[in-house]
């Protein structure tokens, strides 16, 4: 099995590093230090999944498609971040000779919308969705350690495609250490993770807080309660569900087992903050507001967040 990993950040490195070890044909684009580091050092896997090592000689690493010498991947996984879901789709769509007549594209990516950046380029049946609920992070270029894991990788599609070409798929990540499965529900998965990353992503950058820690008083829980609700509201007006009916029965689930799973995790909005870059901010609440305005209903939580994190990635850019 031949795969492309269109993004070498720390979810793009973890997903290879299972697939390598699985036995799958890997090649990564990134960015020209990680993909230099990778050629010269290899992939490193640490956390709690165990250590695991790649070779330089057992996958490819390059910083254009131009670069690639193989062609005819089976499967193409996006794991760049929201922001770069266009561009990332622009660039696939005109090096039509990577793609096979079966090659399907994954999106391993947070947010509601990247799967539209996709279809403007390519056919519905082509596009999967992955929702992840996996905390990596990436202390090397050529790094990744698995921090926390709530559940199982899922895969499916929004456009009611057959799901059996993303069986072995499955199979090698999970054969790589990181259980994943195919679904039926990646809707529903898709927004059940919006509700879990837009109630604590941007109050734990604000606070610099791990997620435990915002469950452990009654103030934030307070603000995590009106978020969940208002997003309840906007999905509900927008014709969107999730496995919950209800927002008790989300926040019961969110409460007592996703954060207690993911408690020790700092959130990738923070990461990114601290270290100067772009938030994902505008496909997690910014997808809530755009809704919530189309809907015309009012989501005061989410909005002073979101203004929030945007201030932060504005003092990020003025220090420039």
């Amino acid at each position: 099995m031949k795969i492309l990993i269109y993004g070498g950040g720390s979810v793009g490195l973890g997903v290879a590093s299972c697939l390598i070890k699985a036995g799958a044909g890997v090649d990564i684009i990134a960015r020209e230090e990680t993909a230099l580091n990778l050629q010269k050092q290899g992939l490193k896997r640490i956390g709690i999944f165990g250590d695991y090592y790649a070779s330089p000689d057992k996958f490819g690493a390059y910083e254009y498609l131009d670069q690639i010498p193989r062609a005819d991947y089976d499967l193409i996984l996006v794991c760049t971040k929201s922001f770069d879901s266009a561009a990332a789709a622009a660039d696939l769509s005109t090096h039509k000779a990577l793609f096979a007549e079966q090659t399907k594209i994954v999106l391993f990516q947070n947010g509601w919308s990247n799967a539209q950046a996709f279809t403007s380029f390519f056919p519905e049946s082509q596009i999967f969705n992955a929702r992840v609920i996996t905390g990596f992070r990436r202390p090397k270029e050529n790094e990744v350690e698995v921090t926390v894991h709530a559940d199982a990788i899922h895969i499916g599609s929004l456009f009611d495609n057959d799901l059996a070409c993303i069986d072995q798929l499955c199979r090698f990540i999970s054969d790589g250490d990181i259980p994943c499965e195919k679904t039926e529900y990646i809707a529903e998965d898709l927004w059940a993770k919006m509700l879990y990353n837009c109630a604590l992503n941007p109050l734990g950058a604000v606070l610099d807080v791990p997620y435990g820690q915002l469950a452990e008083y009654e103030s934030t829980r307070k603000i995590m309660d009106s978020i969940v609700g208002e997003i309840f509201t906007v999905m509900t007006a927008a014709g969107y569900k999730t496995h919950c009916p209800q927002p008790s029965e989300f926040l019961k689930v969110f409460y007592d087992q996703l954060v207690p799973d993911t408690a020790e995790h700092k959130s990738s909005t923070l990461q990114d903050i601290l270290a100067g870059k772009k938030t994902e901010i505008d496909a997690l609440t910014g997808s809530v507001l755009k809704l919530a305005q189309e809907h015309n209903i009012d989501v005061p939580c989410n909005r002073a967040l979101y203004n929030m994190i945007k201030f932060l990635e504005g003092q990020n850019a003025h220090s420039e």
